[in-house]
């Protein structure tokens, strides 16, 4: 099928341009019967059994390709499209997370559609709904914008169809804004900053004055709140809190305040190209001159794009490369991704391969795509391998428990090769990151 055939009929709002076919191929799943269940004799429910009576499954994939946040997206949307030849085949780096899987999912093919969300809800929503109508979607992946996953927890409730989420960093995703049928396997704010707050304490010491650059979205403003609650612990203070929107094409006015505003260390929260333009402008400004810089929620590639400003900075990440060391599973990932495209995978990407490869092992142990079978299969919690060691994802709110790594950007003179960006300073424990299962408002809702 062509381009225009999957594009036509969105509305208008959505562009042929934000649709595109996935490389593995759109099948025609409107086209397939209504059928009352399967040989397992589970009720209709969702897309199933329809979107799982063939030789192949679909995955609905919204990622921005456009906008403040497309690099992101890029590189978020390899670590899918590597998981999903990786499934396909029966790669031995699949088989080691999910022993059960042979060649695709339950035997099925994997195919998928993607999207560009340009990490905006409405888009998103739009794409997945024709994905799950059209295609009948047996699970929706993506993210990278909070606000989208947030939107798409929501439309994955309604519909329910298992909502994977890609990248997401705000508090609210698996706390006040949580649904039966979302999972998120990275981290986020608030185990951002109880990994990265005590290393800041200890390299700038206690009762600091500190400025925020915010993005006035679900995602800066948890990030911020949980930065500022766990540095008050140590006698810091907010000496102000710059918020600015999506996309802002300049930061002068918020950089100026910031300046007079007498802080120690500012602590960017934005994200994607908002973060590296923001950055820039602080050098240019002088404000690095002046503070300290902290990265609490660290973008892939800032590091290449900002030309050297993250020399010397802390961040707190999902993952970097250099953990293969430790990590033997890192290490097969790595090869693998550098082998297809060409570069060391950032953590966009890993962290999308990883919630692939968890939900294709939720699916092998449930022994269907019958969507209450796979959330149950979750949700008993068991350790099951990652990258970054072995995890497990909480009953009570669907989050991954999972350490979080802490980075130093490396001076240029101590860089082994071009990509050896960061030192990595620790590797914190999952153990006290997370705050209560409760804590964020989380109230699970229905299975059907």
């Amino acid at each position: 099928m062509t381009n225009s055939f999957i594009s036509r009929g969105l509305n208008s709002r959505l562009s042929r341009r934000r649709l595109l076919q996935g490389s593995a191929g759109i099948i025609g799943g409107s086209l397939l019967p209504a059928m009352p269940a399967l040989a397992d004799d589970k009720p209709a429910l969702g897309t199933y059994p329809a979107g799982a009576s063939g030789s192949s499954v679909f995955i609905g994939i919204s990622v921005p390709r456009t906008g403040t946040y497309a690099v992101q997206g890029e590189d978020e949307l390899k670590g899918y499209q590597l998981a999903i030849e990786h499934i396909n085949s029966g790669h031995d780096l699949i088989k080691k997370i999910s022993p059960k899987t042979s060649k695709g999912v339950l035997g099925k093919e994997l195919k998928f559609g993607v999207a560009d969300s340009a990490a905006k809800p409405n888009e998103a929503v739009q794409a997945q709904q024709r994905f799950i109508s059209e295609n009948k979607a047996i699970m929706i992946t993506g993210g990278t914008s909070s606000a989208v996953a947030v939107a798409l927890n929501k439309l994955a409730q309604r519909e329910k169809v298992l909502f994977v989420c890609g990248i997401s960093g705000s508090n609210d995703t698996t706390g006040k804004d949580c649904v039966r049928y979302g999972f998120r396997q990275d981290f986020f704010g608030q185990t951002a900053a109880a990994a990265i707050g005590p290393v800041m304490v200890k390299a700038f010491g206690k009762n600091k004055k500190a400025a925020y650059l915010t993005p006035d979205y679900t995602y800066g403003h948890t990030v911020t709140k949980s930065m500022q609650d766990f540095l008050a612990s140590a006698g810091w203070t907010t000496a102000t809190n710059q918020v600015a929107p999506l996309g802002a094409p300049d930061y002068s006015s918020y950089l100026l305040n910031v300046a007079n505003s007498g802080a120690d260390v500012l602590i960017n929260v934005n994200w994607g190209h908002d973060a590296v333009l923001s950055t820039q402008q602080a050098k240019q400004f002088g404000v690095l001159d002046r503070m300290k810089l902290v990265i609490p929620y660290q973008v892939p590639f800032i590091a290449r794009e900002t030309g050297g400003l993250m020399q010397g900075v802390y961040a707190a990440t999902d993952y970097w490369w250099t953990i293969e060391d430790k990590f033997p599973l890192a290490k097969m990932f790595n090869d693998a991704f550098a082998a297809k495209y060409g570069y060391k995978p950032e953590w966009g990407a890993e962290n999308a391969y990883v919630s692939f490869a968890h939900w294709a092992r939720m699916c092998e142990e449930a022994g269907s795509f019958y969507p209450p079978d796979v959330i149950k299969a979750y949700e008993k919690g068991e350790t099951i391998p990652s990258f970054v060691g072995d995890v497990h994802y909480r009953a009570e709110d669907h989050q991954c428990v999972r350490p979080v790594i802490i980075v130093k950007g490396k001076m240029e003179k101590d860089m082994k090769n071009k990509e050896d960006y960061y030192d990595v300073v620790e590797i914190v424990p999952s153990e006290g990151l997370m705050q209560k299962p409760d804590a964020f408002g989380c109230h699970l809702g229905e299975y059907s």
